[in-house]
C-alpha cells in the first residue's frame, strides 16, 4: 500500500509538466501557485477580449441593429492605445517611486481604467442602440459614450497586460522567462474559453437587462482577479526612489532595438500575420448568426472554439520549440494552417454546415497559436536581456495595432462589398449577404501568403535559436 501511495504521489507530481503547457516554469523561489495567482490578470484580460470581440459585436450588429462598420470601429478603438505598449513597458522598467515599486502602480492604474470602461459600457450601448427613451437623444451621445467606454477598456487591457508580463519576467530567473511568458498566454486563452462558456450560458435567452448584468459582472470580476494577482508579488526596493542618471532614454533604447538583426522584418511579419488572423474577429459571430442562423449562445461558443484551437497550437508549438526548432518556421507553418481554415469557413455557407464552420474557426485559432508562439519565442530569443521588456512591448504593440486596423477594415470592407452586392452591382450570383464576409476571408488568405513570403528570409538566414525548456 505504501509503495502504491508513493507511485500515486509521483504520478501527480509529473502531471503538470506532462499535460500542462509551461507547468515546469516554476522554480523553488517562484512556485507554480504564485505564478498561477499572478496569471489571473491574464484571465481578466481574456474575459474582456471575449466580451468585446466575441459577444458585444454580434449583439450590437444582430440584436441591437448597429451597422457593422460602426461596430467594427468601436471594437477596434481599444487598440488605439496599442502603439504605446512599448513606451508603457519602458516606463515601468524605469519607474521611480517612493514606495519602491515599478510594476504595481501601472498594473493598478490599468485595472482602474479597465473597470471604469466596463462600468460605463452597458448604458452607452443602450443609448447607442436607441432603445426606449434614448431614441430621442442625439446619435452622437451614444456614439461618443460607447467610444469612450471601449477606449477605456482597451487602455486598461494594454497597460495591465504589458506591465503584468514584465512583472512575470522580473520574478522568474532568466532561463525560465520565456516559459513564464508562455504560461501567461496559456492562461489568457483559458480565460477566454471559460468566459465564452459562461457568457453563452447566461445569454441563452438574450435580453438587454441580462447584457447589462454580464458587463457589470465583468467589471467586478476584473477588480477581484487583479487584486488577487497583485497581492505581495513585487518586492519593494528603496533604491528605486532615486533616479539613475545613466538610464538611457526611450528613443535611445528603441533605436538600439531597431538596429538588431532583422528586427524590422520580424515586426513586419508579426503585423501581416496578425492582420490575417484577426480581420474576421468582428465578423465570425455575425456570420454564424446572419448566414448560418445560429443563436446568440451558439455563436458565443465560437470564441471558445477559437481559443481552444489557440491553446492547442500554443501547447504543440511549445513542445516542438523546446527541442530547438526554428521559431520562424513554426510561425510559417501556422500561417499555412490558416489557408485551409479560412477556406472551410467560406465553404460552410453554401453547405449550410455549422460543424464545418466550427472546425474552420478551430483551425484559425490553431494556426494563430502556432504563429503567435513562434514570433513570441523568436522575439524573446533574439532580444538582449536588458531589452527584453522593450522587445515584449514592441511585439505586443505591433500585434495589437495590426489587430485593431484589421478589425476596423474587416467591418468596413464587409459593409462596402455587401452594399454593392445587394444592389446587383457585382452580378446576380453575388447578390447575397454572405458576399461581404467571403471577401474579407479571401483578403485574409492573401495576407497569410504575404506573411509566409515576409518570413522566408528569416528562415533561410538560420538565425541562432537558443534551446528552450518550454515543456
Amino acid at each position: 500500500m505504501k509503495r502504491l501511495s508513493q507511485k500515486l504521489v509521483q504520478s501527480w507530481a509529473n502531471l503538470g509538466p506532462r499535460f500542462l503547457p509551461f507547468a515546469d516554469a516554476a522554480t523553488p523561489d517562484l512556485p507554480l501557485s504564485r505564478l498561477l495567482r499572478l496569471s489571473l490578470f491574464q484571465v481578466s484580460v481574456g474575459m474582456a477580449l471575449v466580451l468585446l470581440i466575441g459577444t458585444l459585436n454580434r449583439v450590437m450588429i444582430v440584436e441591437l441593429g448597429v451597422p457593422a462598420s460602426l461596430v467594427a470601429v468601436m471594437v477596434s478603438l481599444p487598440l488605439v492605445f496599442a502603439p504605446f505598449r512599448a513606451l508603457i513597458g519602458f516606463r515601468s522598467d524605469t519607474h521611480r517611486s517612493e514606495l519602491g515599486w515599478r510594476r504595481v502602480p501601472y498594473m493598478w492604474m490599468g485595472t482602474l481604467v479597465q473597470f471604469g470602461g466596463l462600468a460605463v459600457m452597458p448604458f452607452a450601448l443602450l443609448v447607442l442602440s436607441g432603445g426606449g427613451q434614448s431614441a430621442s437623444a442625439p446619435a452622437w451621445i451614444g456614439q461618443a459614450s460607447a467610444a469612450l467606454a471601449f477606449l477605456l477598456v482597451g487602455a486598461g487591457v494594454h497597460i495591465t497586460q504589458t506591465v503584468g508580463l514584465a512583472l512575470a519576467t522580473d520574478l522568474a530567473p532568466q532561463e525560465s522567462q520565456p516559459k513564464v511568458v508562455g504560461l501567461m498566454y496559456v492562461m489568457l486563452l483559458l480565460g477566454m474559453i471559460v468566459s465564452s462558456f459562461i457568457f453563452g450560458m447566461v445569454l441563452e435567452e438574450f435580453t438587454p437587462g441580462r447584457l447589462i448584468q454580464v458587463i457589470q459582472g465583468c467589471a467586478i470580476t476584473t477588480m477581484i482577479l487583479n487584486v488577487i494577482a497583485l497581492w505581495k508579488q513585487e518586492t519593494r526596493d528603496r533604491s528605486r526612489r532615486f533616479q539613475n542618471p545613466d538610464q538611457p532614454t526611450f528613443k535611445q533604447s528603441w533605436d538600439l532595438f531597431c538596429h538588431g538583426e532583422h528586427a524590422l522584418r520580424r515586426l513586419l511579419a508579426v503585423g501581416l500575420g496578425t492582420m490575417a488572423f484577426t480581420m474576421e474577429d468582428v465578423l465570425l459571430e455575425p456570420y454564424g448568426g446572419e448566414i448560418l442562423k445560429l443563436s446568440v449562445s451558439s455563436t458565443t461558443y465560437l470564441t471558445a472554439a477559437l481559443a481552444c484551437g489557440g491553446l492547442f497550437g500554443f501547447g504543440l508549438a511549445s513542445r516542438i520549440l523546446s527541442k530547438g526548432a526554428d521559431p520562424f518556421r513554426m510561425a510559417s507553418i501556422g500561417a499555412m494552417v490558416g489557408l485551409p481554415a479560412f477556406m472551410a469557413v467560406i465553404v460552410a455557407a453554401p453547405m449550410a454546415s455549422a460543424y464545418l464552420f466550427s472546425f474552420g474557426v478551430f483551425l484559425i485559432g490553431f494556426g494563430g497559436g502556432l504563429f503567435g508562439h513562434g514570433t513570441l519565442t523568436a522575439t524573446m530569443n533574439l532580444a538582449p536581456p536588458e531589452q527584453r521588456g522593450l522587445a515584449l512591448g514592441a511585439w505586443g504593440a505591433v500585434q495589437a495595432t495590426s489587430a485593431g486596423v484589421a478589425v476596423a477594415l474587416g467591418g468596413i470592407i464587409r459593409d462596402i462589398v455587401n452594399y454593392f452586392a445587394m444592389r446587383n452591382s457585382l452580378g446576380d450570383s453575388l447578390a447575397d449577404p454572405s458576399t461581404g464576409y467571403v471577401a474579407v476571408y479571401l483578403i485574409e488568405m492573401i495576407l497569410l501568403m504575404a506573411t509566409i513570403i515576409a518570413m522566408a528570409p528569416l528562415i533561410k538566414s538560420k538565425l541562432p535559436v537558443r534551446k528552450l525548456q518550454t515543456s
